[in-house]
C-alpha cells in the first residue's frame, strides 16, 4: 500500500484584524515566525492652522494584513494571536491569496516603504493644478522629478509658455471623454 504524505507548504492568507490593530497583529504574528505583509500608504493631511500639509502612514487595507503560514500547523496560533480577529474564509475554509497578488502589491512598494497608488500620469497628459499658489492653472504633464514627489508641468497661458515644478498630489489629469477633471 502506497501512503501519500501531506505536504505542508505555507500559503498567503488575508488576516482580519481588530480595529486599528494591523501593526499589533503584524508584530505578534512575526513573533510566531509567521511571514507577514502589512502594506502602508502615505496620506496627505492638510493642517488648516499652519497652512502646511503633513503626511500620515495608513494601512492600504484598513483592518487587514497578509500572513503566509502552513494552515494545518499554524491556523490555531494565528487565530489566537493578539490583534487578529479572524482569517478571511469562504465556505468555512480560509481563502488563499495568490502569490501573484502579493507580488504585485509588493512591487508597488517604494524605497520609502509605502505603496504608491493613484493615477499614473504620462507625458502629454493634460492636467490641472488642484492646490497651492498655482491652483486652477492648466498645463501638460512633462515628467516626474527624480527623487521627489514633484512633477514638471508645461504651462500655457496668453502670451506665456513656461514650466513649473509642483507637488504631485496637487495635480490631476483632465478626462478626455468628458472634458472634466479626474481626481
Amino acid at each position: 500500500m502506497h501512503q501519500v504524505k501531506a505536504v505542508h507548504t505555507p500559503r498567503w492568507y488575508a488576516v482580519h484584524t481588530h480595529p486599528k490593530q494591523e501593526d499589533r497583529a503584524n508584530n505578534n504574528l512575526r513573533a510566531w515566525k509567521v511571514e507577514t505583509f502589512n502594506p502602508k500608504i502615505k496620506r496627505r493631511h492638510p493642517n488648516p492652522y499652519l497652512q502646511v500639509a503633513t503626511y500620515v502612514s495608513k494601512p492600504l487595507f484598513p483592518g487587514y494584513i497578509f500572513a503566509r503560514f502552513d494552515l494545518d500547523n499554524m491556523l490555531g496560533k494565528v487565530l489566537f494571536t493578539r490583534g487578529v480577529r479572524s482569517v478571511v474564509s469562504f465556505g468555512g475554509l480560509p481563502a488563499e491569496v495568490s502569490d501573484d497578488i502579493i507580488t504585485l502589491i509588493q512591487s508597488e512598494v517604494s524605497e520609502k516603504g509605502f505603496v504608491e497608488v493613484g493615477e499614473q500620469l504620462r507625458t502629454g497628459d493634460k492636467v490641472e493644478i488642484q492646490d497651492g499658489p498655482l491652483k486652477s492653472l492648466a498645463g501638460v504633464f512633462e515628467r516626474s522629478v527624480k527623487g521627489s514627489n514633484r512633477v514638471l508641468i508645461l504651462l500655457a497661458a496668453i502670451n506665456y509658455q513656461g514650466s513649473v515644478v509642483v507637488q504631485r498630489e496637487h495635480v490631476s489629469r483632465r478626462c478626455a471623454s468628458t472634458g472634466g477633471w479626474a481626481i
